[in-house]
């Protein structure tokens, strides 16, 4: 049974929203309910395993997004539509995501503060990262940068010889050092870290809510869509969500915190008034703030590239490995495989244009409708990799994995409705490749990880790479020279995947900024006592994976609406950091 009315009300249980409910409910004196439109994360056992986590997207506990037709990117995906997977689920998606940790540079943080979001510096958002933090790598547990106790498990990625026999000394053969790349510096290698306890996914559910949820004052309520945030007079007073389906309004004394996603944040404001006057007139809804909700979209793109490895050391599936798993909750099964990201630097900025993340998994996907569902491939797409899969001399050795991800494109898309009904999918249009830049620095990324395979830690496991996508995977590619960028331009726009890293469609800024829906303070511009709290409040994505800003941003904004500083001690150990 719910309440009528709470304190705080926060939309959305995902990796912001859980940490929020967990810091507002230690003051008892206030009622949270926390409202997520999917399940429990304890349906699903895949949900737990790490090494599972694509066998997550196009599930129920996904919300299964798809872009627009895209115009110069995503050709082997069926309509040129991208998919984009979303956690629909207590934890969102730090339950579904592939629980690879990283931070970003401290330039990110510092270049939000410089372009107005005061407050978000370097040295103003490391205590709280500290502060999440419960660092089980015994090589970092004494460094300044990181935290021992918190709530959020950072263990080690490290699962085959492949980590320090190739990746390693290959990055290091490049003129790379190796780093902490949360700690001082970003550039270099950095052995993986990943949120997992005793090779278990460690989701913001698990880490936060759950143990906040023996607290009275604290309400969950799951498999409940919110349709609209209710105001009056400019002020927030509520939501109105469906549930059971059984139409609900509750109110809030307090504040409405949104916190649905850098998707379903922008679709929730839109739908309640807040948006681009133009957008919301053309489908009947009643202006209450012309803001540039849903605009400024970034995401982080990537290429993947397949290299041979003569010692078959990394991971294959096999029922053997499910077996040991299930019984004794070891062997591979229990780690992401991804075991390491090299951070480039381009002479021109402080920023890393391009991270190299290497991932240890070996030979192709199978042709199954789980797979098809969860790329979108093109069917004809899909039968040529089966078909590859087959050939002799991918049989012959093992593979594994390499990305190149562009860090810091400068295409921006956005998101809008598709109409005025709560239950129809946002429109996703992120212009991949929009900018003629983003290909130029795309390709220097993946020039940097060909000439990996010429060092002597590559070559000592013959990692050539490896491309039977010339004849089945690409064949309006296959006929331009292999290394010449007219080859990579075209394999680019035809297998450039998205990372799923969606920030910036409600961004801060200052009261001078009309790029900005919110104030550093994250409270929504033109509106009372309603706050964004996600990675839809980022003025640009940061350099690497989201997740840990997110739940940096959720943290920061916790003390903000209650107005202490619990991290004052943190910031006097790290003031000169």
């Amino acid at each position: 049974m719910l309440n009528s009315s709470y304190s705080y009300i926060i939309v959305g249980a995902g990796s912001a929203g859980c940490v929020l409910a967990n810091k507002l409910s230690e003051d008892l004196r206030s009622s949270v309910l926390i409202i997520e439109a999917g399940g429990s994360e304890d349906e699903s056992e895949l949900m737990h395993i790490p090494f599972l986590s694509g066998a997550l997207q196009a599930t129920k506990h996904d919300w299964a997004f798809r872009t627009i037709p895209q115009k110069y990117a995503c050709f082997n995906m069926q309509g040129k539509e991208c998919t984009w997977p979303r956690g629909r689920v207590l934890g969102g998606s730090s339950s579904i995501n592939y629980m690879h940790h990283i931070r970003g540079s401290r330039h990110d943080f510092d270049g939000w503060a410089k372009e107005g979001a005061d407050g978000w510096s370097y040295k103003d958002v490391l205590p709280y990262f500290i502060k999440s933090e419960d660092m089980q790598i015994p090589s970092l547990q004494n460094s300044p940068y990181h935290g021992i106790g918190g709530p959020l498990i950072v263990s080690d990625s490290k699962a085959t010889p492949l980590s320090d026999k190739v990746y390693r000394r290959g990055m290091q053969e490049m003129g790379y050092d190796v780093v902490d790349c949360n700690g001082e510096t970003q550039i270099g290698f950095c052995p993986g870290q990943e949120t997992t306890k005793n090779r278990e996914r460690w989701s913001t559910a698990k880490a936060f809510l759950r143990p906040a949820m023996i607290r009275p004052n604290l309400h969950v309520a799951t498999n409940s869509y919110v349709s609209k945030i209710m105001i009056k007079d400019k002020k927030a007073v509520g939501v109105s969500m469906i549930r059971n389906n059984v139409k609900h309004v509750i109110k809030a004394e307090k504040e409405v915190i949104i916190s649905a996603g850098a998707i379903n944040s922008p679709k929730i404001l839109m739908l309640s008034g807040i948006g681009p006057k133009e957008h919301l007139e053309s489908l009947g809804i009643p202006l209450v703030a012309d803001l540039p909700v849903g605009e400024n979209l970034e995401d982080h793109i990537n290429v993947h590239m397949l290299f041979r490895d003569n010692t078959s050391s990394a991971f294959s599936p096999s029922a053997i490995s499910f077996l040991k798993y299930s019984l004794l909750k070891s062997g591979p099964l229990g780690k992401t495989h991804i075991e390491g990201s090299a951070f480039l630097k381009d002479d021109d900025s402080l920023l890393p244009y391009a991270q190299l993340s290497f991932y240890s998994v070996s030979g192709f996907p199978s042709m199954d409708e789980g797979f098809i569902k969860t790329l979108n491939l093109d069917p004809e797409v899909l039968q040529r990799m089966y078909d590859a899969s087959k050939n002799s001399s991918i049989k012959a050795g093992g593979t594994f994995i390499a990305l190149c991800t562009l860090l810091h494109p400068k295409s921006r898309g956005k998101i809008r409705l598709r109409s005025d009904d709560p239950f129809d999918s946002p429109l996703i249009d992120p212009k991949y490749l929009d900018h003629p830049d983003d290909m130029k620095m795309l390709l220097k990324g993946i020039k940097q990880l060909l000439q990996l395979a010429n060092t002597t830690a590559f070559r000592s496991v013959g990692a050539s790479p490896l491309d039977p996508y010339d004849e089945y995977f690409y064949p309006p590619c296959k006929d331009l020279p292999y290394e010449a960028d007219e080859y990579w331009i075209c394999r680019v726009k035809y297998n450039l995947l998205a990372m799923y890293h969606t920030t910036s469609t409600c961004r801060m800024g200052a009261a001078t900024d009309n790029t900005a829906v919110v104030d550093p303070q994250l409270r929504v511009r033109g509106v009372r006592d309603l706050r964004i709290v996600d990675a839809s409040v980022m003025r640009h994505v940061p350099s690497g994976n989201p997740n840990a800003p997110t739940i940096m941003i959720a943290e920061k904004a916790a003390d903000m609406i209650r107005e202490i500083d619990s991290v004052k001690h943190i910031r006097e150990k790290t003031a000169n950091l």
